[in-house]
């Protein structure tokens, strides 16, 4: 169906693909693998008509395809959902599927009953209970990710590429996703999938094709290989061991919740959290599952001072001191540091430089009569880039021109320099790739062994299994299992989270 041929793209000082060549069979799910910067992404982007001006030639049924926009690639048949959601907040969910595409009434005026059904059968499709009319800027980021699949479902499309498309969703939403994607591929449509997930791409492609630094290197069918094999084709070499979990021994108590309530906001109505006490010591690793709205990401932000002080019940100590968290920069004072679900929403200032990006909440170590001592400044930036092992051309090249899994380390390193005693990581290694998942990783046991306390919230669950010490499970705002790294499975792990609550310690 879609042929790749010699394929080259250059960005100023940067080749991005070089004489990329690959074919796409008709009806199946073609699966495309590298690292972060191996072209992956730009690729698609072609494919989609982002971008225009490249060398080489892509066929789509034998013909040569010039696409001069996104709209054009529509009207061809090609729907893209990205790994970064391209959704207008303000909008409704409705809104935002059907934009540009709006069903009109006889008059010429915006039918919004037809738009109103049309969304409701492409969230009945994907099993998301949400209302069409509900901005989207309300949804968790999951839950966006899923409109932005119905968006590309209600495209009718002939080639559906799939960037990252489960990187935000609990297991129970991939599992929805797969049978819409099995759905899809037996009615006749043809899928590229891109995923950092091995055990995805083994459940549902046919074929995989490998990128290395923009070259091709290989596509092999998928029953004729294996993750150790896609791996070392990946990185151009061999991974041990993925997830490198060290064994520290626990010291004091580093923090300690008690009777943590969230009350929700006025729009919303009820409870958000309900009556959650844990507690955590210097070199442990808990981890929070639970399924997507279970209360993950909502218990790590009213920890570290999200939410307004009349919204939150309970106590929270920090290393022996009970403190009121009115704010991030208390938290922050306090010795907690935050790692956003979100990292181009919440975690980075995209424009800004790496350098800055990294000292924003450390600002005060450098400040000497006011102002700032910019070499000593210039010296911790440094020390981090090593430390972490960014690639960046420079600490002065703004952030949001490097790779997803190198933003995450900025991120990283921008919670490192303010030295915590309690690291809290939501989703650290979403949408990342294989090889900056172990740094990570290896990293995170670092840190441990140094003494720091680790909550890692993430709906990865053999990440969880391998990395932590303790398993905290959620549902519906409560705790309602505790399981130490022996006794936890993915069986359940599930069955806690989908449960009918109780009031759990931990």
């Amino acid at each position: 169906m879609l042929q790749i041929v010699n394929v080259t793209k250059l960005f100023p000082g940067v080749r991005a693909l070089h004489d990329v060549s690959f074919d796409v069979i008709a009806g199946e799910v073609h699966a495309l693998i590298g690292e972060n910067g191996a072209g992956k992404s730009t690729l698609m982007k072609i494919l989609s008509g982002v971008y225009t001006d490249y060398q080489g030639e892509v066929r789509l049924d034998g013909r040569p395809l010039a696409l001069s926009s996104p709209r054009d690639a529509q009207r061809h048949g090609i729907a893209t959902i990205h790994q970064e959601l391209n959704l207008i907040p303000e909008l409704t969910v409705a809104e935002n599927i059907f934009l540009g595409r709006e069903p009109r009434t006889a008059a010429g005026l915006l039918d919004t009953r037809h738009l109103e059904r049309e969304t409701r059968q492409l969230l009945d499709r994907l099993n998301l209970p949400i209302p069409p009319n509900r901005p989207v800027k309300r949804l968790r980021v999951g839950e966006q990710q899923l409109v932005e699949v119905a968006k590309a479902l209600s495209l009718e499309a002939r080639l559906l590429i799939l960037d990252e498309p489960t990187s935000a969703l609990s297991q129970t939403e991939i599992g929805r996703l797969f049978t819409v994607i099995a759905a899809l591929k037996a009615g006749g449509v043809t899928m590229i999938y891109i995923s950092h997930k091995f055990d995805e791409i083994f459940r549902i492609a046919d074929l995989v094709t490998v990128l290395r630094d923009g070259e091709y290197i290989t596509t092999l069918p998928i029953a004729e290989t294996t993750e150790r094999q896609l791996i070392q084709l990946m990185v151009g070499r061999s991974l041990s061991d993925l997830f490198p979990k060290a064994t520290a021994t626990p010291g004091a108590d580093v923090l300690r919740v008690d009777g943590l309530g969230l009350l929700a906001s006025e729009e919303a109505g009820g409870r958000s959290l309900h009556d959650i006490s844990f507690t955590l010591r210097r070199g442990e690793i808990i981890g929070l599952a639970g399924l997507m709205g279970a209360g993950r990401t909502e218990l790590l932000e009213t920890i570290f001072g999200v939410f307004p002080p009349r919204r939150v019940r309970g106590t929270i100590t920090v290393a022996g001191r009970t403190i009121r968290l009115t704010s991030p920069r208390a938290a922050i004072r306090a010795g907690l540091a935050f790692v956003t679900e979100d990292r181009k929403q919440q975690g980075l200032v995209l424009k800004l430089s790496v350098a800055h990006n990294m000292t924003l909440a450390a600002l005060g170590r450098w400040l000497r009569f006011d102002v700032i001592r910019r070499r000593a400044e210039a010296d911790a930036v440094r020390d981090s880039i090593a430390q972490l092992r960014i690639r960046t051309p420079s600490p002065a090249v703004e952030v949001e021109k490097l790779s997803g899994g190198n933003q995450q380390k900025v991120v990283l390193a921008r919670c490192l320099l303010t030295r915590p005693h309690v690291l809290l990581l939501d989703e650290p290694t979403r949408g990342i790739d294989v090889g900056a998942k172990a740094e990570i990783y290896a990293l995170i046991n670092q840190l441990a062994e140094e003494g720091a306390g680790i909550v890692i919230a993430s709906s990865e669950l053999p990440e969880l299994l391998s990395m932590c010490d303790r398993i905290l499970v959620l549902c519906e705002g409560r705790l309602t299992a505790v399981f130490s790294r022996h006794e936890a499975t993915q069986e359940a792990i599930m069955a806690a989270a989908t449960e009918r609550p109780r009031a759990v310690a931990a």
